[in-house]
């Protein structure tokens, strides 16, 4: 298997080209000619927002690129008088990364103009192009407010004094998500490109769209409305103890499509190109209901060569139980099309595609998928709104799809809207949700599995089972319940029993379960690109948006093929992503991981993205199982959602990639859903993921979740719980060896509450997806290795598989004599900590070069920089002391040496003091991780 470093990046900035929604060029602007002059305004030029904050855009890149240098790279003349001005400007009020987890600030301070500068830099160019952008991410929700989800008022003025000044204004928006358009449609620039977050190489696709290299073909994934108090959760999103999803099914383009069209700036599925486009409907099969098909015909009817994205809608009847105006049910993209040139595509319409769920009983089949009596009247278009009928498929009687069960059901009454027909037109109308009794607490009590009784090490391995020698059941029996409840724990961050800095480890974390041939399986953070804190280097993809927006799925499976070969590279075997929860909500900090407000659209990506991973035998985890769609107050505030909009819209896209992909892993969300937290639920965990979808995988807590029951009761200790749901392992534990957290796992199983035969289910689990991963391999010295092409980084020649790691507590001391402390070496340390706090660490050594030469040693801690140990000649001995804050467990320091001339003697650990509780990490901004 090889890995072609410089294929991997053109791949991704082919991503760019095709995610990138190019949503209004009037004059025909862009692209942008190679003899015309542009000036740049805005401060983002020289900066480039490769993705969301948190765990999904922790990403080591040695260079992410800038607008600025990707069009410097094209020959692109610009306005070189004005870009120093920002250069100043970057000078003085230099990039704010923010301090912490979570803390980043949603836009940079946007530099002043007068509107003489404007004037001048209008008289000395052809075009302005003016570049803002926004982060946002995990624990972090945007606010409708300026320099959040709305322009800065230095943004706005900056804007509208480069519309006044330019014959031609170009908007480049280097966002996480949609922002608010409103002003910006008002100010009027001529072109208005979405770049989203494109990953490191993101800018440089971005340039090519922009200069006419690459055809825009990116579609929005999202509608865009002119006001978010028109938005269908508006007034049921940001409160802090308990959201109410009243819109219930109606969610994005199903909700203005359905109710308030005019509410609409740009629909669902919008983009524009350079050429033109002409979609028409083809033959179509739509008089049996288990073979419709639709056909179409694509033609480029304009003078330049592109891609085009066919979407494939239906109509429903509204029946009993109502149904949004439309809803997406196939769509394909065309490989690039000369000027002239046609092509037919056609798509197979599988019916439970388009069925709805009745969880009330008004058609009188309750808990099943149904097709309501009716017309069923197919579409096929450029976007919800450019659409042309295709044909309509009547259902004579409602007919059951699919025949379930109740499953978690709401413990709150309230009202859900609904369509009320008027003049042709619908109004919202309400009805009521019922609440239920609790169930899901007497299912699983009762869901027992027995197990074989425990019969001690009969010499069976793990490859054993593997290999087809022994069974399943007589591997566990050898597990004694110590081992049982070992495995059930997972460890982390930075474990020392996988790859260095990663985000856990999972399997065989003991040396008992390691004899019996479990391997510890390694995850790390994702999804767009690994999270390495070691200090190596990986490649950051585009986010989950930009990927959406490709509607792509080829190009989509082709790209994760590529990161799964930097995971076997890396010894990794599950990437944390991708990410599938729906956009309800423009504010929802977290959308840039997420892929739409669409849940086809969500579940066909991810399912294309899991294929790729796997293409390269390496998986990912779906995340977050179910319904994390607010960051604020996540670990608690609770989603209240109806059975139907559960299964039609926030379950649909994990069922998808579960059905389609063979998706194996999965991750709970921190906080409850119907009054019980996720990780906590028999019924999503075991009754819909395992029995009605077919699962045969882990799932796994969110790091360091609260374990939450009926009642808000949570305790982070309650893995009974865990065990009873079949939430197969928790993550993460600093130790899983021995019971370093005090779970209730065996005093559960002393009293009862829990079998012996759920914890074998649950081990069950966990070893038979391990014994078909790499992991498996490593542990059986069996090859598997990439060879990549092309790979640079300064940490390549270390190898970290065998970083030794140092038990530290106050007075250790690590040895450095003999330490390679040459100019551009490099010098890794694990650290297994004791006692977690705040320590001094002294770096003790000498250089015998002159007094006033300097020698600094750089630190990276986790593969973030921390500063230096700056020495000076002289020959005498010295000790620089810094202070260093050890919150985690496990850790790996890098060192680099930055000019050689120092001999080292050794680190010197003093313990200071522990945190108090809940004491704020800014109290340690003066320690150097």
């Amino acid at each position: 298997m090889v890995l072609e470093w410089d294929k991997y990046e053109a791949l991704a900035r082919q991503a760019v080209c095709e995610g990138v929604v190019l949503l209004k060029n009037e004059k025909e602007v862009l692209p942008i000619k190679k003899n015309e002059k542009i000036s740049i305004f805005g401060r983002m030029q020289n900066n480039y927002y490769k993705s969301g904050t948190g765990s999904g855009g922790m990403v080591n890149v040695p260079k992410v690129w800038s607008i600025v240098e990707g069009l410097q790279a094209e020959n692109i003349c610009i306005n070189e008088e004005l870009h120093k001005i920002y250069e100043q400007f970057e000078e003085i009020h230099p990039f704010d990364p923010g301090v912490g987890f979570g803390n980043e600030p949603w836009s940079q301070v946007e530099m002043e103009v007068s509107e003489e500068l404007v004037k001048k830099a209008s008289d000395d160019s052809d075009t302005a192009l003016v570049i803002i952008g926004r982060t946002a991410g995990e624990e972090q929700d945007y606010i409708n407010d300026r320099g959040a989800y709305k322009l800065s008022e230095n943004e706005a003025d900056l804007l509208r004094k480069v519309r006044n000044a330019f014959d031609k204004v170009v908007l480049v928006m280097n966002v996480s998500a949609i922002l608010d358009m409103k002003e910006i449609e008002e100010i009027s620039p001529d072109a208005i490109l979405y770049a989203w977050q494109g990953g490191e190489v993101g800018a440089l696709g971005c340039v090519d769209v922009l200069i006419g290299k690459v055809c825009p073909s990116g579609r929005l994934a999202d509608s865009i409305i002119r006001n978010i108090e028109d938005a269908s959760a508006y007034g049921n999103f940001g409160d802090t103890v308990r959201n109410i999803y009243a819109e219930d099914i109606y969610v994005g383009y199903r909700y203005y499509e359905t109710f308030n069209k005019s509410a609409v700036m740009y629909p669902f599925g919008y983009g524009l190109s350079y050429t033109s486009f002409d979609v028409t409907p083809g033959s179509t099969d739509l008089e049996k209901l288990d073979s419709l098909s639709i056909n179409a015909e694509v033609t480029n009817t304009g003078n330049v060569a592109g891609k085009e994205v066919v979407q494939f809608y239906v109509s429903k009847p509204q029946g009993m139980l109502g149904k949004p105006a439309l809803s997406l049910v196939g769509f394909l993209k065309t490989e690039t099309l000369k000027p002239g040139e046609k092509c037919n595509l056609s798509i197979d319409i599988d019916p439970y595609t388009f069925a709805s769920y009745d969880d009330s009983g008004v058609t009188g089949f309750e808990a099943c998928y149904v097709l309501e009596a009716g017309n069923y009247t197919f579409y096929v278009g450029q976007n919800v709104r450019d659409i042309k009928e295709v044909g309509t498929y009547t259902q004579e009687e409602t007919v059951i799809i699919e025949k379930l069960s109740h499953q978690m059901v709401p413990n709150v009454s309230f009202e859900r809207i609904k369509p009320a027909a008027n003049d042709n037109a619908f109004i919202i109308s309400k009805e009521e949700v019922k609440a239920l009794p609790f169930s899901d607490s007497d299912e699983a009590m009762a869901d027992r599995p027995s197990a074989k009784d425990y019969t001690g090490d009969k010499g069976i391995k793990l490859k054993d089972v593997r290999d087809g020698k022994a069974s399943m059941d007589d591997f566990l029996a050898q597990l004694s319940d110590e081992d049982l409840s070992v495995i059930i724990r997972g460890e982390g961050m930075g474990s020392p029993k996988v790859t260095p800095g990663t985000a856990a480890a999972f399997g065989g974390l003991s040396q008992n379960l390691k004899n019996f041939g479990i391997p510890a399986g390694c995850c790390s953070d994702g999804p767009s690109g690994m999270r390495l804190d070691s200090g190596f280097r990986a490649f950051s993809l585009p986010s989950g948006t930009l990927l959406a927006c490709t509607w792509n799925e080829k190009l989509n499976t082709d790209l994760y093929s590529m990161l799964g070969m930097e995971m076997n590279k890396n010894n990794v075997d599950f990437l944390l992503g991708p990410g599938m929860n729906i956009h309800r909500f423009p504010l929802n900090g977290r959308n840039f991981e997420y892929f739409s407000e669409d849940p086809f659209v969500t579940g066909k990506i991810a399912a294309a993205q899991i294929r790729g991973l796997k293409k390269s035998g390496v998986s990912g985890t779906l995340k977050h199982f179910c319904g994390n769609n607010q960051e604020t107050c996540r670990h608690t505030e609770e989603n209240v959602i109806s059975e139907r909009a559960l299964r039609e819209i926030y379950l649909k896209g994990f069922e998808i990639a579960v059905k389609e992909a063979g998706a194996d892993s999965v991750m709970t969300t921190y906080g409850p859903v119907n009054g019980i937290w996720t990780n906590s639920r028999h019924d999503l965990n075991t009754n819909i993921l395992r029995k009605e979808w077919g699962f045969e995988g882990i799932v796994m807590t969110d790091w360091w979740s609260n374990i939450g029951d009926v009642g808000g009761v949570v305790d982070k200790t309650s893995f009974s719980r865990l065990v009873i749901a079949q939430n197969d392992f928790y993550a993460v534990c600093p130790d899983a060896s021995v019971n370093s957290t005090g779970d209730d796992t065996l005093q559960a199983l002393s009293e009862g509450l829990i079998t012996r035969g759920q914890l074998a289910r649950m081990a069950g689990n966990i070893c038979r997806v391990l014994m078909n991963t790499n992991a498996m391999k490593r542990l059986c010295g069996e090859d598997y290795k990439v060879e990549v092409v092309g790979f640079e980084d300064e940490l390549e020649s270390d190898d970290l598989s065998d970083v030794e790691y140092f038990e530290v507590e106050d007075g250790t001391v690590i040895d450095l004599s003999q330490v390679d402390t040459t100019k551009g070496a490099v010098y890794f340390l694990g650290f297994d900590v004791k006692k977690r706090g705040c320590y001094y660490i002294d770096m003790i050594g000498h250089s015998d070069l002159s007094r006033l030469s300097q020698i600094p040693v750089g630190v990276f801690f986790q593969g973030v920089p921390c500063g230096s140990f700056t020495f000076h000649g002289g020959g005498e001995e010295l000790s620089i002391r810094r202070k260093i804050f050890f919150h985690s467990k496990y850790g790996v320091m890098r060192l680099k040496f930055m000019n050689g001339g120092l001999d080292l003697k050794e680190l010197k650990f003093t313990f200071q003091k522990a945190p108090e509780k809940d004491e704020p990490l800014e109290n340690f901004e003066e320690y150097i991780c």
